[in-house]
């Protein structure tokens, strides 16, 4: 089978002809996971220089390990479960920064007239609030918010990556959101509804 025809199989499929001889595969992946690796790493830390490193490393390792993983089960938990450890050794190695991702709208969502330049400063100003929210979140409860709202994971996924139940990843979303907005309540009094 040609390269060009392989850009049509599915990630796992892929993987296979990798784990099989044809290393020239692996090139596929890359540019399929290389944008989601990169947004995904971009919530653990600000330095631009830091993200495309803790991506490299990804890649290498997944490269090295690619052999281990079963094809017959979805590649995309196995690739964020290495991609989430080396974010976490990354961090443990350096001082925390705060994390500049966060969109309001995803999780307080509230209605808005209209769009004017005063509402777009008052939501501008909101996502600054929530962000500093997130950074006294516990670890838990930040990551399956980061994997559902910002990577679009289902809960299953969610699960294999964090390596806990799935009931867990609905308990620890259910909680990290309304610890945040708690912690939101707290610091600048009421937030709006989601309804």
């Amino acid at each position: 089978m040609s390269l060009s025809e392989a850009q049509n199989l599915p990630d796992e499929e892929v993987a296979r002809r990798v784990q099989e001889g044809e290393p020239e595969c692996f090139g596929i992946l890359m540019e399929r996971y290389e944008p989601k690796m990169m947004r995904y790493l971009t919530r653990f830390t600000r330095n631009r220089e830091d993200v495309r490193d803790i991506a490299q490393e990804v890649f290498i390792k997944v490269y090295r390990n690619i052999q281990s993983f079963d094809w017959e089960q979805r590649f995309s938990p196995w690739i964020y479960r290495i991609a989430h450890n080396e974010a976490i050794n990354n961090i443990k190695k350096k001082v925390r920064e705060p994390m500049q991702f966060f969109d309001p709208e995803m999780l307080f969502p509230h209605p808005v007239a209209e769009e004017s330049p005063q509402n777009d400063a008052e939501r501008a100003e909101l996502k600054k609030i929530l962000e500093e929210c997130m950074e006294d979140l516990d670890e838990k409860y930040k990551e399956v918010l980061e994997l559902r709202y910002f990577e679009d994971m289902d809960y299953k996924d969610i699960a294999e990556v964090l390596k806990i139940p799935v009931v867990t990843v609905g308990v620890r979303l259910n909680r990290g959101k309304a610890k945040l907005r708690e912690i939101y309540d707290k610091r600048n009094g009421e937030l709006p509804n989601d309804e």
